[in-house]
């Protein structure tokens, strides 16, 4: 078997951009808020439907689609803390409670969408440039999303490093109680990071559905190796996250050279993902977060 090693390169960047963008958000969330929210699939899921809505029901374009996305996800990001998660962690609810309660606010979430949209796949219609460079095969698509990507990294070092707030969050996230101390205003700047969270979960997921298809489960097609990034960064850490969404992008395309080579169906690749992920919690539970500052 030949393998076209320059193409599994790119796709693992693909990859890699499509999981940052992912995980920033939840890794943030995480670890200002203390526990895993598995209604995050949820948000990527209702981004790509919104952004379906305004691409193609409403023909006003992707880049428009994105921005639209963003914020109506971030506002619900928003109201399903302040409604659900905050009024919990105040009655002193344990990880596990937060936890479950995520999983409960998933699948309300996640059967109002099948009702809204019903559950058969959605495509967008966008037809996107395709060429070659040598042994690469490119499309627009990729393009805009490894752009996206990059662009989402280099902007967000600078709001955590230059700006009032991303200096509350990283305070917030180190040492909450301290931050709290200094009168920093920690339920704004935990709203904030959900709000950004939830965002940028819509962006994955229409990123998502424009590559591949839109149904009630797209979230959950790439939520557990989106977990797997958080925890392999380092839970809080932006720059572990950077660091965790491209090897494991790396390591997924790879493995499905190898199922290819052993016989085996690719859809196999998300265990890759698992896999990782248990090493890491054996091997090195905080991740990659001592090679960072945490941010």
């Amino acid at each position: 078997m030949t393998v076209n090693w320059a193409q599994v390169f790119f796709n693992s960047a693909i990859t890699g951009s499509l999981y940052l963008i992912g995980a920033v958000g939840l890794t943030l969330t995480y670890g200002l808020s203390r526990f895993p929210n598995f209604a995050h699939a949820e948000f990527i899921t209702l981004g790509a439907y919104i952004g379906y809505l305004v691409a193609e029901q409403a023909g006003l374009g992707l880049p428009l689609a994105l921005v639209v996305a963003f914020l109506v996800t971030g506002i619900v990001g928003i109201l399903c803390y302040r409604g659900i998660f905050q009024p919990l962690a105040k009655r002193g609810a344990s990880i596990i409670h937060l936890m479950v309660a995520s999983i409960a606010l998933g699948f309300i979430l996640r059967h109002s969408i099948g009702a809204t949209w019903t559950w058969k796949p959605l495509y967008f219609t966008t037809t996107w440039s395709s060429f070659e460079i040598g042994p690469l095969r490119i499309t627009g698509l990729w393009v805009w999303l490894i752009l996206s990507a990059v662009a989402l990294a280099v902007l967000m070092h600078f709001v955590l490093v230059r700006t009032k707030i991303g200096k509350a969050i990283r305070a917030t996230s180190s040492n909450p109680e301290l931050a709290l101390a200094s009168g920093i205003n920690i339920d704004r700047v935990i709203l904030i990071t959900w709000f950004i969270g939830a965002g940028l979960a819509a962006v994955a997921g229409i990123f998502r559905g424009a590559d591949t298809q839109i149904w009630p489960l797209s979230g959950w097609d790439i939520v557990l190796p989106i977990f797997a990034v958080a925890i392999l960064g380092g839970i809080g850490n932006f720059y572990g996250a950077i660091v965790a969404a491209f090897i494991i992008g790396l390591a997924e395309n790879v493995g499905v050279v190898g199922l290819i080579a052993l016989g085996l169906s690719t859809s196999y690749r998300i265990g890759i993902a698992f896999l990782i992920l248990i090493i890491t919690l054996i091997v090195r539970p905080e991740g990659l977060a001592m090679l960072f500052r945490r941010a």
